[in-house]
């Protein structure tokens, strides 16, 4: 299957697709020294999020996908160095609006759980501004 949306996103910093089919997508990001937001190591959330965020996206993957929400948790802290691995699958469709479960993990540790609510649009959400 190929990858139909986000193709200019900056794998560095959302990851790299490691499989996508039917309403699912695993995406990896390794975490680099630039996402740290201390001295510790400590990476910031926001990272981690647009990994997940990524990873939703590729599962419903369809070019005009939007994020409309999405309820989140940050169960444990991630640092610099660590890989980490996005699973999500659709778990819901009702008209242009996908429900999408995300799980992230280090090893076979949760580190991020979240669902998120998708928008397909009928043109880019950019048309007509």
């Amino acid at each position: 299957m190929n990858i139909n949306t986000h193709l200019k996103i900056d794998n560095s910093l959302c990851g790299r697709c490691l499989g996508l089919s039917e309403g699912r997508a695993a995406v990896e990001l390794t975490l680099s020294e630039n996402m740290a937001a201390d001295e510790r190591g400590l990476v910031h959330g926001g990272f981690i999020f647009g990994l997940a965020d990524y990873a939703a996206m590729l599962a419903v993957n369809d070019p005009n996908v939007v994020l409309g929400a999405a309820e989140v948790k940050f169960l444990k802290p991630c640092v610099c160095g660590e890989s980490i691995v996005a699973e999500a699958e659709v778990q819901e469709e009702s008209g242009r609006r996908r429900s999408v479960k995300v799980s992230c993990r280090r090893g076979e540790d949760e580190v991020f759980a979240g669902i998120f609510t998708c928008f397909v649009l009928k043109n880019h959400v950019l048309e007509g501004k």
